[in-house]
């Protein structure tokens, strides 16, 4: 089996990092980093990110896995501590594998066909570099609303979670292959309204955004910044592709919420 290793380059990482590579290649593995088999993300969920976004041209033949060197991560859940007993069990090849949905993005120009496409792991938001943020929803090709407002949030349901649940957005188990839409500060008065909730939609459905006042607009995917200029309209949908995950143990999602967000003991009174 072939592996690679992405760290977050502090001393704790890459002591690690180091440690793994060298069990692993004992084992009988081999370290190769353009066509891994399987990748050791060592630092947080956001070193899991560029991990994922490195190797987004291999997601049908790579699998992914986090040890955490800081706080307990939704990706990252292994403990420095337990990295003999995972290198054990990837050199035994005692793992299977879990698929997540992915969003699919994608930008349309005004004056010339080209499209770009990306893919999100966690989430990808939209806001106007300068003025107002203002842009017509469309669901399935139909119009639903006119947004004002400091921007729009799309996230995958393993990165509702993350900005999403800050926006206010629902925690969505990621077994469901959905995306969601959340509000950041929708304008809303006697002239002005939009529906105030987070849309959840389906795998079958398409979300696209067409601009009503600018053609410029910054634009995320993940941890990436990107401005898109000339844009005529921003579809999003559940991707076809999936992240794989390498699971050697049961990921309890709903334990991991509690322990992330809420109280992790509670006292008798």
């Amino acid at each position: 089996m072939k592996f690679a290793i992405q760290s977050r380059n502090d001393k704790l990482s890459n002591e690690l990092m180091a440690q793994a590579k060298k069990y692993l290649t004992e084992f009988g593995l081999t370290f190769d980093e353009e066509e891994p088999e399987i990748v050791l993300s060592i630092g947080g969920d956001g070193t899991l990110l560029h991990a994922f976004h490195k190797y987004i041209h291999r997601l049908e033949d790579t699998s992914f896995v986090g040890i955490h060197t800081g706080h307990l991560g939704f990706y990252a859940d292994w403990k420095p501590s337990e990295i003999e007993k995972l290198v054990i069990a990837i050199a035994r090849k005692e793992f299977e594998v879990a698929d997540y949905p992915l969003l699919e993005v994608t930008i349309n120009y005004q004056h010339y066909q080209k499209s770009t496409k990306y893919l999100a792991l966690n989430e990808s938001t939209v806001k106007s570099p300068e003025v107002t943020f203002v842009m017509d929803v469309e669901l399935n090709g139909e119009h639903f609303e006119r947004f004002r407002g400091d921007g729009l949030c799309i996230s995958t349901p393993s990165g509702s979670t993350a900005y999403n649940k800050a926006l206010g957005g629902a925690i969505i188990h990621p077994a469901i292959p959905a995306l969601q839409l959340t509000e950041m500060a929708s304008i809303n008065n006697r002239v002005f309204r939009t529906v105030g909730s987070p849309l959840v939609l389906p795998k079958h459905h398409s979300l696209m955004l067409v601009p009503v006042n600018g053609p410029d607009f910054m634009l995320t995917i993940d941890h990436l910044q990107l401005l898109h200029k000339d844009v005529k309209s921003i579809e999003y949908r559940v991707a076809e592709e999936k992240v794989r995950f390498a699971r050697f143990r049961p990921f309890p999602f709903w334990k991991r919420v509690s322990d992330s967000f809420v109280a992790s003991e509670v006292k008798d009174e």
